[in-house]
């Protein structure tokens, strides 16, 4: 008689192996097996999420820009965190997909984007991110919070506004807890 305990541990390693090679396949220089990858991961969902976003740090730009496209489908808020991170990738296409990846989250997607920008506030690539996807989710009750953010991130020195006007609004986020 088979023991559950085993067979369950079993399955789960073999979830994990096949989450791993599925990782791989983003970055394969096949595009059907990279899209194939990327469907196979989005199907396993949440579950598969750490990996995914662990491979925005992937060497391989496709596996990025993949990596990137799955967590869009898959909207675990648990990476936004890794989303953010990949806002100044190298590649234009892989920060623009991470910054569609962070306005799917929403709301889910304010804190780790505000707290971005008061940390990484110099970089022109993270800004410039970070309005796109300011600009898609200020909407409702978040436009009155995400307007001044905004307006330093259109501003003409906007290193020097964005940290403040960030740093504010993750405060008022917080209900003022900073």
């Amino acid at each position: 008689m088979t023991d559950p305990n085993v067979t369950e541990r079993t399955a789960t390693q073999q979830h994990r192996t096949d989450i791993a090679d599925l990782i791989a396949d983003l970055g394969d220089t096949e595009r059907s097996r990279r899209i194939s990858a990327r469907e196979q991961l989005v199907i396993r969902g949440r579950a598969a999420a750490p990996a995914v976003a662990a491979a925005l740090a992937s060497s391989n730009a496709w596996g990025r820009w993949e990596a990137a496209k799955a967590l869009t489908e898959i909207r675990d808020p648990d990476a936004a965190p890794a989303i953010v991170l990949a806002l100044e990738d190298e590649d234009a296409s892989v920060r623009w997909v991470a910054a569609e990846a962070l306005s799917v989250l929403g709301r889910n997607a304010l804190e780790p984007l505000l707290a971005g920008l008061i940390s990484d506030h110099a970089s022109a690539w993270t800004r410039e991110g970070a309005h796109h996807v300011l600009h898609d989710i200020a909407k409702g009750d978040l436009r009155d919070l995400l307007a001044p953010v905004l307006a330093a991130l259109e501003s003409v020195v906007p290193s020097v506004s964005v940290m403040t006007a960030a740093y504010e609004a993750l405060g008022a986020l917080r209900g003022g807890q900073d």
